[in-house]
C-alpha cells in the first residue's frame, strides 16, 4: 500500500513538473511570438496614390537635376579682392571683402564639348589662378578666354573632350511664376539644386557701376547663396534661362534673404559667343541717356499711359543722332518689343553686335513713326575713351573720368575750398567698382591733394602726373572728410 502511495505520489510529481514544464516553455515561446509580431508605423499611406499629373510634375524634377548637374562645374580661384559697399544688393563672391588675394569658389556652366565654360566676370576677374571641378570630380586648370564687366559675364577654357554642354532656352519666352531651378556650388556644397519660381523679370539693381552698365536681371526664389555665382538657373525641360549672379542680403551675412537674380540666357549667349570668337564683345549701341516715361510725362505729351523710354541725352554723332533721333522723343518699341524701363531696352540691345540695325517705334509731337538705326561701337562713343573730358559752365571747373582706374574726378572751385578747408587738390567725384581706384581705398568725397608728394592744384595737373607712371603706381596723399590725411598707393595701367 505504501509503496502505491509511493508510486501515485512520484506519478503525481512527474505530472506536475510537465504541467509547469509545458507553462513554462509555453510562456518563453508566446513571448518571442508576441515581439515579433510588434509593428512600427502605420498600415497605409495617408494618401493611397499619387495623381498621374502630379507624379509627371515631380518627376520633371528628378529629371532636371540628374540630366543638368552634369553640365554645372566647381570654379576655384585665387584671386585679389575688393572692399564690399555692402549696398543691400551685391554680387556674392564670398571673399570680397578681405585685402589681400584668397581662395574663393564660385560656379560655371559647360557650353561646349571641348571645355568652354561661363560664368560671372566677378568671380574671375581679378583671378590668378583659375581650377574648375567637374561633376566626375575630375580637375583642370583653366584659361580666361574673356570677361565682359559691363554684363558680369566671362568665359574660361580647359583642355577637355566630349563634356555635356547645357541647352540654352530663351530668355523672352520665360513667364513670371514659371517654376526654375538654381543648380551651382553654394557654400562649398557641390552640386546643389533648389527649386522655386520667377519672381519677376527686368530688374536693375544698380550693381554695374557704368553707364553702360547692362542689368536685365531675372529675379527668382529658388534658393542662391554665396557661391551659386555663375552657375545655371534652368527651367523645368533642363534649358538654361539664366546664369545666376546677385542674391538680396541685408548687408550683413552676405546669405540669401529670399531673392536671387540672373543674367538672361540670350545675352549670356551673345556675350559667349563674342568673347570665344574675340576674345571681347563687339557690342553695339544706340548712343542714348534715356529714363522710364512717368505717369506725369505721359500726360504731358499725350500718352495713353506711362510706357515707353524718354530720350533725355544724344551721344554726338552716336547712331540715334545720325538717324535724327532728338531728345524728348520717346521710344516704344524696339524690333517689336514694347518697352517700359530702360534696363528693357539696353538688355536686348545687348544682344546685337555693333553694325546690326534696329527698328525703334517712336512717339514725338503726338504722332508715332519708325526709325531703322544701325547700331555703332562703343568706340564711336566719347565715352569709351580712357580719359572723358567735361567742363562746368557754372564755374568753369574741369571734370575727367579715368575709365582704367575706375576714377572720376574734378577740379575744386574756390567755394568747394573754402567749403573742404583746402588750399589745394582735386575731388573725387565717383569711383567704380572692381576698379583699381577701389583696391587703393579710395572712394567719393576724398580729395587727392599730393602725387608723390608734388601738389596737385588741378586735373590737369593730375592727368599729367600719372601720365608717366603708366605700367607703375604712384602715392597718393588723400584727404578725409574728417580732416585726416592718408597715403594711397595706386597702380597706373598701361
Amino acid at each position: 500500500m505504501k509503496n502505491k502511495k509511493n508510486i501515485l505520489g512520484t506519478v503525481g510529481l512527474l505530472l506536475l513538473g510537465t504541467v509547469f514544464g509545458m507553462i513554462f516553455v509555453s510562456s518563453f515561446d508566446l513571448g518571442k511570438i508576441a515581439n515579433a509580431q510588434v509593428k512600427l508605423g502605420s498600415d497605409a499611406p495617408p494618401v493611397e496614390l499619387i495623381s498621374p499629373e502630379l507624379q509627371v510634375f515631380q518627376d520633371a524634377f528628378y529629371n532636371v537635376a540628374d540630366k543638368v548637374t552634369p553640365s554645372i562645374v566647381e570654379i576655384k580661384v585665387v584671386s585679389k579682392t575688393s572692399e564690399n559697399p555692402h549696398n543691400g544688393l551685391e554680387f556674392f563672391f564670398p571673399f570680397e571683402q578681405m585685402p589681400r588675394e584668397q581662395q574663393g569658389l564660385g560656379s560655371g556652366v559647360v557650353i561646349t564639348k571641348d571645355g568652354y565654360i561661363v560664368t560671372n566676370n566677378h568671380v574671375i576677374e581679378k583671378a590668378t589662378k583659375v581650377e574648375v571641378t567637374l561633376h566626375n570630380k575630375k580637375v583642370y586648370e583653366a584659361e580666361v578666354i574673356g570677361t565682359d564687366p559691363l554684363t558680369d559675364l566671362g568665359v574660361i577654357k580647359i583642355d577637355a573632350e566630349d563634356l555635356q554642354p547645357i541647352y540654352f532656352g530663351d530668355s523672352e519666352k520665360i513667364r513670371v511664376g514659371q517654376w526654375v531651378m538654381a543648380i551651382g556650388n553654394p557654400l562649398s556644397f557641390s552640386s546643389t539644386v533648389t527649386a522655386g519660381i520667377i519672381s519677376a523679370k527686368n530688374r536693375s539693381l544698380k550693381l554695374i557701376q557704368d553707364s553702360y552698365g547692362v542689368e536685365n536681371f531675372i529675379q527668382t526664389d529658388a534658393v542662391i547663396n554665396p557661391g551659386n555665382s555663375g552657375g545655371a538657373l534652368v527651367d523645368l525641360n533642363g534649358a538654361l534661362v539664366g546664369i545666376n549672379t546677385a542674391i538680396a542680403t541685408n548687408g550683413f551675412s552676405s546669405s540669401y534673404i529670399g531673392y536671387g537674380f540672373a543674367i538672361p540666357v540670350n545675352i549670356v549667349k551673345a556675350v559667349a559667343q563674342d568673347l570665344i570668337d574675340n576674345g571681347s564683345v563687339s557690342r553695339g549701341y544706340i548712343g542714348v541717356r534715356i529714363e522710364a516715361v512717368s505717369d506725369a510725362t505721359a500726360k504731358a505729351v499725350g500718352l495713353d499711359e506711362p510706357r515707353g523710354v524718354l530720350v533725355q541725352g544724344l551721344v554726338e554723332d552716336g547712331a540715334a543722332a545720325k538717324e535724327d533721333i532728338q531728345e524728348g522723343d520717346i521710344i516704344l518699341e524696339i524690333d517689336g518689343h514694347k518697352v517700359y524701363q530702360p534696363n528693357e531696352l539696353q538688355g536686348y540691345v545687348a544682344q546685337k553686335r555693333a553694325g546690326e540695325k534696329i527698328n525703334l517705334l517712336i512717339f514725338r509731337d503726338g504722332k508715332k513713326f519708325n526709325k531703322a538705326v544701325k547700331l555703332l561701337a562703343l568706340e564711336k562713343d566719347e565715352k569709351s575713351k580712357k580719359i572723358v573730358r567735361r567742363k562746368s559752365s557754372e564755374d568753369n571747373t574741369e571734370n575727367i573720368i579715368f575709365k582704367d582706374l575706375g576714377l572720376s574726378v574734378k577740379d575744386l572751385s574756390s567755394k568747394d575750398k573754402s567749403e573742404l578747408e583746402v588750399e589745394n587738390g582735386i575731388y573725387i567725384v565717383n569711383v567704380d567698382r572692381f576698379s583699381k581706384a577701389e583696391e587703393a581705398g579710395l572712394g567719393r568725397g576724398l580729395v587727392i591733394q599730393k602725387v608723390d608728394r608734388e601738389k596737385v592744384e588741378s586735373v590737369k595737373k593730375f592727368e599729367k602726373l600719372i601720365e608717366n607712371k603708366k605700367g607703375g603706381a604712384v602715392l597718393l596723399q588723400v584727404r578725409y572728410p574728417d580732416k585726416s590725411k592718408r597715403f594711397v598707393g595706386l597702380e597706373i595701367p598701361n
